[in-house]
């Protein structure tokens, strides 16, 4: 078994990145620019904000946060959209989800300008996903191709199963996985209501695990040598931790890794590819790559 350490690609990417962007200022060139949109107080959401803050650093870029209470009004949000659409300095930016029940989130996605959409919700970059052209790509799925890359892991021809069928992991993933570029591999995709679930995952060469549910894939699931990806970042209370919490994912990590020829931990695995990617996307913004 080998450990898929997403922390020092992650810090291997940013480094590279650092220097593209060194390089391109010292030649007159702009400096990145991303901006994040938080709104009300969600940990998970203000430590994954904060962490993207610092990642730019890392990364060179200049990096802004807008904060709104969550009784921010829909139009008032709509409203920031716009004003981060219009200014000619930003290169991409997030609205952080999920958002207050009382906002429509998918109205705020399709209101951002797909061509500074760096986390690749925006329907035309989906769209331009699924057909294979140049587009922002959804930042975990991203983060977890770049793994599969940089571990030189065979994904072509083999039977990958997505767990989870999300708009932000599950479906994009099986998307990427079958497309000859990136995947070329056999994708089944299941989730809760799949009675072969079971069945599936014990055939496939490759698990996504992304279901949102702690511990979900046993060690009875996966076939000797399988390359398992957990995507899974539940909150569990542990007051044992400083935080008060551990992360826990899909995959029950010590049952499983004796028969992985690869996986992931949690945290540390896919997490910090998420963030990684997200730096990708404003790079490639900024340099005007996919969009003119």
């Amino acid at each position: 078994m080998q450990l898929i350490d997403g922390k020092a690609i992650a810090a291997e990417i940013k480094a590279e990145i650092a220097a593209e962007v060194k390089h391109i200022i010292s030649g007159g060139g702009k400096q990145p620019h991303l901006a994040a949109v938080l709104v009300g107080h969600d940990g998970g959401s203000e430590t994954y904000v904060r962490n993207k803050v610092i990642a730019c650093e890392q990364c060179g870029f200049k990096s802004t946060l807008i904060c709104f209470e969550a009784d921010v009004t829909e139009a008032e949000l709509l409203a920031c959209v716009d004003r981060l659409n219009k200014d000619e300095d930003v290169d991409g930016f997030i609205v952080q989800l999920p958002l207050p029940k009382h906002i429509d989130e998918q109205k705020v996605i399709e209101a951002i300008d797909y061509r500074k959409d760096v986390d690749g919700f925006h329907p035309i970059n989906v769209g331009r996903m699924a057909i294979g052209l140049p587009c922002f790509i959804s930042a975990t799925p991203l983060g977890i191709l770049t793994l599969l890359k940089r571990y030189a892991i065979e994904t072509s021809g083999k039977k990958c199963v997505v767990l989870g069928r999300s708009n932000i992991v599950g479906k994009p993933m099986a998307q990427l996985m079958m497309q000859k570029q990136f995947g070329d591999a056999t994708v089944t995709v299941c989730h809760s209501h799949s009675p072969s679930l079971k069945e599936e995952c014990q055939a496939a060469d490759i698990i996504i695990a992304a279901i949102g549910s702690p511990d979900f894939v046993t060690e009875n699931m996966v076939k000797e040598g399988a390359v398992v990806i957990d995507v899974g970042t539940t909150r569990i209370e542990d007051h044992t931790k400083k935080s008060g919490f551990r992360l826990n994912g899909d995959v029950k990590f010590d049952e499983v890794s004796p028969k992985s020829s690869f996986i992931t931990p949690v945290p540390g695995g896919v997490g910090p590819m998420t963030i990684c990617s997200l730096m990708k996307n404003t790079l490639a913004a900024s340099k005007k790559e996919y969009y003119e």
